[in-house]
């Protein structure tokens, strides 16, 4: 009991910083198609560090043809900006779960290219579903902001290619936010 009651603090604990860290994170100069609607604010802000998964497939209607796309991302969140306080995952649908078992998986509405030319685009995401009763249990949109990395350079796309995967690291910052109530 003592060892669960620990787990559950330090769980708190970690949240707790999350949300302090909201309050004192810098505004990112985010481009007004990216804005949330009025009625929402505010609740999460995490620093994501992962990779963005890219596999050569062949074109269905010219099959002499082959191009590299998107699969899913692949990565840590944590509640600082140095990388030392996991706080969840974020991986395919795209989907992000806290390490208090609580998800949401997001629905892309938006985007705006990164002021970083090797970075994958800054994303306004509305919340499509979410499961559980923790921290991502209502959220409404979602941010993805200050992005490096993750953009996928040109690279031959061929059958010797066909099927494999390429890994390209990324560091973003997700801002979540939820309704006023």
């Amino acid at each position: 009991m003592i060892k669960s009651a620990c787990t559950i603090g330090l769980m708190a604990l970690a949240l707790g910083q999350i949300l302090s860290l909201t309050v004192a994170a810098q505004d990112p100069v985010i481009p007004s198609s990216l804005h949330i609607p009025a009625g929402n604010r505010l609740f999460l802000h995490v620093y994501a560090r992962g990779k963005q998964i890219y596999r050569c497939v062949q074109d269905q209607k010219d099959t002499n043809r082959f191009s590299w796309v998107f699969v899913a991302p692949a990565a840590d969140l944590y509640a600082d900006s140095f990388y030392k306080t996991p706080v969840g995952r974020h991986y395919a649908g795209p989907s992000w779960e806290s390490t208090d078992g609580s998800k949401v998986l997001g629905q892309k509405l938006e985007q705006a290219d990164a002021p970083d030319t090797g970075a994958v685009p800054w994303l306004l995401l509305r919340s499509a579903s979410f499961s559980g009763s923790g921290i991502f249990s209502h959220t409404s949109f979602i941010q993805r902001v200050n992005t490096h990395g993750g953009k996928l350079l040109p690279v031959s796309a061929d059958r010797a290619h066909l099927g494999r995967e390429i890994e390209v690291p990324y560091t973003a910052e997700y801002l979540f936010y939820q309704p006023i109530i």
